[in-house]
């Protein structure tokens, strides 16, 4: 299928607004049918082709740390490939964001292809907004299956209500997050609600300080699917207070500062009412 021929996801996806305040309450939600199995079978080759020849891991699962072994990734493949950037920048999945949030509009961060590979392992409890150097709570991602997936393959866990809490602390994705992650979920009393089957073109979104993470993919099988990140407009960029927001900064907010609005070249505006 030519570029110009895939699906433009342009039709909107009506939230209901009890929708939008469980998403806000529980920081997480679950969403059918975002877009439609032919729609994202479309997709697929051209997202899992970006990602082989742009974010390809070629480091044996066995030497691996847990990080490595959660999921293999690709990387802000919509400014390499064209396919992939009309599936990053649709304004459907934009303008869902910008719903469940309550904003105007909203910009790109970045997209990750994340692949668990069959015997992958968990992805530790951690914060998205971790790596980020934004001065907003307003930060969402989307987790999208290429194909049908269930638990045993690794899809998503939530603490739900965690985001209410906002940043806690320097934890990147490990070892130390889950053991540390998990107990505090325990010792707040967060009701962690486990990782469903999920058809393809459904949808998980959550916000940046949602504490999440996945189960190892038991199956035989690859757990493919496409995230995209978004912030609302107007968000400011701030001082990286650890090493992740550092690289962050340079990676997906190039040429900007502190106090800068949050809108290089890598972070367009793809949503605004």
């Amino acid at each position: 299928m030519s570029v110009t021929t895939l699906p433009d996801l342009a039709s909107a996806y009506a939230v209901p607004a009890e929708r939008v305040a469980e998403f806000q309450r529980q920081g997480h939600i679950l969403l059918r049918s975002l877009a439609s199995a032919e729609e994202v079978a479309a997709y697929r080759d051209v997202i899992l082709a970006a990602r082989e020849r742009f974010g390809a891991e070629r480091t044996p699962l066995e030497e691996r740390d847990t990080y490595g072994k959660a999921f293999l990734k690709g990387m802000n493949l919509w400014q390499h490939d064209e396919g992939v950037r009309r599936f990053v920048l649709a304004s459907r999945f934009a303008r869902t964001a910008a719903d469940l949030l309550g904003v105007e509009g909203v910009r790109v961060y970045h997209d990750q292809a994340l692949l668990k590979e069959p015997g992958g392992g968990i992805t530790p409890w951690h914060q998205d907004q971790h790596y980020w150097p934004l001065d907003t709570d307003n930060t969402i991602t989307m987790w999208m299956p290429l194909i049908d997936v269930s638990p045993v393959m690794g899809t998503m866990r939530f603490a739900s209500g965690s985001h209410r809490d906002g940043y806690l602390g320097d934890m990147p994705i490990s070892d130390d997050s889950e053991a540390e992650f998990e107990r505090y979920i325990q010792n707040r009393g967060y009701q962690v609600v486990e990782g469903s089957a999920m058809k393809t073109g459904d949808a998980t979104f959550h916000y940046g300080w949602t504490l999440h993470g996945a189960p190892a993919n038991v199956t035989d099988r690859m757990r493919e699917v496409m995230t995209v990140i978004w912030y609302a407009d107007g968000s400011r960029v701030t001082e990286p207070d650890n090493s992740s927001r550092q690289r962050d900064l340079q990676r997906w907010l190039p040429s900007l500062k502190p106090g800068d609005l949050a809108a290089s070249d890598l972070n367009p505006l793809v949503f605004r009412r």
